[in-house]
């Protein structure tokens, strides 16, 4: 395909943003499950603040991002107007559950760091808030089983890497679908292993929420330039 005589895009009405969600829903996800880990087993040293100031980062901005995206109906006009409640409601969700386990490892983290009983601690915390994950957590099984049907998430030719797949967009739509599917079910299953104190429950959470966010990260990481690509190809 000649690029020149492609695919051309008006970016000054096209915001995208969603490499930095990416890499901090996915980072956010990795110190979650750590976090979590650390807490669980009881083994070496646990230093809140260190968490705090992580979750406040990345909580600041999945929140500005998220709320941007979620308030701006549609984004990007002419676009993906379905890109808002993917990738923005999700990351606004995502970015004040972070921001608020920041405030709480800032302000009472010392009951998560020492003492035999911070297991039940944690769950009677996080009791509340998790109805909310649940939710959530049903929203991505919901994002997932979109993605599929309607073959969601191709990347045009014009784009690096991703475009390789264009002619196959159910090859990106089942990758992206399952991201969501299994940060929908550590979503589902976390509260319930918190709750029972379920290591088994707790182990399947870790992994599901561990590889989704690696994929997330790397997938991100990889999209500052796949998205930079896009860019040049279509100005």
């Amino acid at each position: 395909m000649d690029l020149a005589e492609g695919l051309k895009i008006d970016w000054a009405n096209m915001p995208t943003y969603n490499t930095i969600m990416a890499v901090a829903a996915g980072a956010g996800l990795l110190l979650v499950v750590a976090l979590m880990r650390r807490v669980l087993s009881g083994a070496g040293e646990l230093e809140p603040s260190g968490y705090a100031l992580a979750f406040g980062v990345l909580g600041t901005i999945l929140t500005l991002t998220g709320l941007h995206m979620t308030l701006t109906w549609p984004l990007a006009p002419g676009g993906f107007p379905f890109d808002n409640i993917i990738f923005g409601e999700p990351a606004l969700a995502f970015g004040v559950l972070m921001l608020a386990a920041a405030l709480f490892l800032w302000r009472r983290g010392e009951a998560l760091a020492a003492g035999p009983d911070r297991e039940v601690v944690l769950a009677r915390v996080a009791g509340p808030v998790s109805v909310f994950v649940v939710g959530m957590g049903l929203g991505c099984f919901g994002i997932a089983v979109a993605g599929v049907k309607y073959q969601l998430f191709a990347a045009p030719p014009e784009e690096p890497i991703s475009g390789a797949f264009a002619d196959y967009p159910l090859i990106e739509a089942i990758f992206i679908s399952g991201l969501y599917a299994l940060v929908g079910l550590g979503a589902v299953l976390g509260p319930w292993a918190l709750r029972n104190r379920s290591r088994g429950l707790f182990t399947i959470t870790g992994i599901v929420w561990g590889l989704a966010g690696i994929a997330f990260l790397l997938f991100g990481a990889l999209n500052f330039f796949t998205h930079i690509g896009l860019i040049v190809n279509t100005m």
